[in-house]
């Protein structure tokens, strides 16, 4: 009698183990510094502006999805170094058209036509004129990205060797989505669990910034964001939209000037293009009103270590991580602050 009941109980755990939920995977999410370096030079090899931001599980080491928002220059190398390819990228996003956020655009592109992978959104603001009377265009920045290489006769040639790979070049594998950017959040894209917002943000005409929502967290890519009001007096250097943007987030990744370039201080760095900009002590004042718990600096100005920015001195000589954590810490954030370097990566959860 003992025996049968054993193999009774066996039977009916066997027909019951499919309805047993198996334990899932915990989500997780990473945001890595595609690139750091500001402005239009070049210092130290660092990459132009970009942040790479991946989504998924344990099971998948937080890979299953990957946002790339901005393509500064050498974005294709630092994505290499950790082993994503551009192939497998699931959209781009971008904030504003200046070069140091979009020089490696078209060589993330030529790489994904040449290894024929699939077609991609595109995202970013319509098209917007600035007070000169001059238009910013995405789109059209997208859409020709490859026509140097159709001149050159690269796209003909490598297509002779497989003609697999589509005629039109690069443009042929994109979906471009353009949006109005606004005072409110909105969302722009989403797939799955993940969710993007956009909100209008002042830098050039066009500018937008970004969050990134998760069942792991939620990131705020500001880009070069600064506030509407563009010169003192003023409550802060950061934007209003921004900061409604990043309500509750868990990291904001956002560029950051420090004060020693202030036209106060000597540096002979022109006014209009200083006040454009986010400084570090007031990012560190916005991350601790929204409740943020990591900041991230990326596009420094200056960079660490160097003695010009751009064409402009700095004065007092070079600054290290130490002296940008203590203009975050005099804004009065308490939280995480990761002075960026290329491929600085944060994880949420923390292994």
């Amino acid at each position: 009698m003992k025996r049968f009941s054993i193999a009774i109980a066996f039977v009916v755990g066997v027909w019951l183990a499919p309805f047993v939920p198996m334990a899932e995977a915990a989500p997780c999410l990473m945001v890595t510094l595609t690139g750091t370096q500001s402005g239009p030079s070049v210092f130290n090899g660092q990459a132009g502006a970009g942040t790479l931001v991946r989504y998924g599980d344990d099971s998948n080491d937080c890979a299953a999805m990957k946002l790339q928002f901005d393509a500064g220059r050498g974005t294709n190398m630092r994505l290499s170094q950790i082993d994503v390819s551009p192939v497998q990228l699931n959209a781009i996003f971008f904030t504003h058209m200046h070069g140091d956020h979009t020089e490696g655009f078209a060589d993330v592109m030529m790489l994904r036509w040449y290894f024929k992978g699939p077609k991609i959104d595109i995202v970013c603001s319509s098209d917007a004129t600035s007070v000169l009377g001059h238009t910013n265009s995405c789109r059209k920045f997208v859409m020709h990205v490859a026509d140097a290489f159709l001149q050159s006769g690269e796209i003909a040639e490598r297509r002779s060797e497989d003609n697999a790979r589509l005629a039109g070049g690069p443009v042929d594998l994109i979906n471009v989505i353009t949006f109005d950017p606004k005072d409110e959040p909105q969302v722009v894209w989403s797939s799955g669990d993940v969710k993007v917002s956009a909100i209008r943000s002042t830098h050039t005409a066009g500018h937008a910034s970004y969050r990134v929502d998760t069942p792991a967290g939620s990131v705020v890519i500001g880009g070069d964001a600064g506030n509407d009001v563009l010169v003192p007096p003023r409550a802060s250097s950061t934007s209003e939209q921004v900061e409604k943007l990043a309500k509750g987030v868990d990291i904001i990744v956002h560029s950051a000037f420090h004060p020693v370039m202030g036209p106060d201080q000597g540096s002979g760095f022109p006014p209009r293009s200083f006040y454009r900009q986010s400084l570090a002590s007031d990012l560190g004042a916005m991350a601790q009103r929204v409740g943020a718990k990591h900041l991230m600096l990326t596009h420094l100005g200056p960079s660490l270590g160097a003695v010009i920015h751009n064409q402009w001195k700095v004065p007092g000589g070079p600054l290290t991580q130490a002296d940008y954590r203590k203009a975050v810490e005099a804004g009065g954030f308490t939280g995480n602050t990761i002075v960026g370097t290329d491929l600085a990566t944060l994880r949420l959860p923390a292994k």
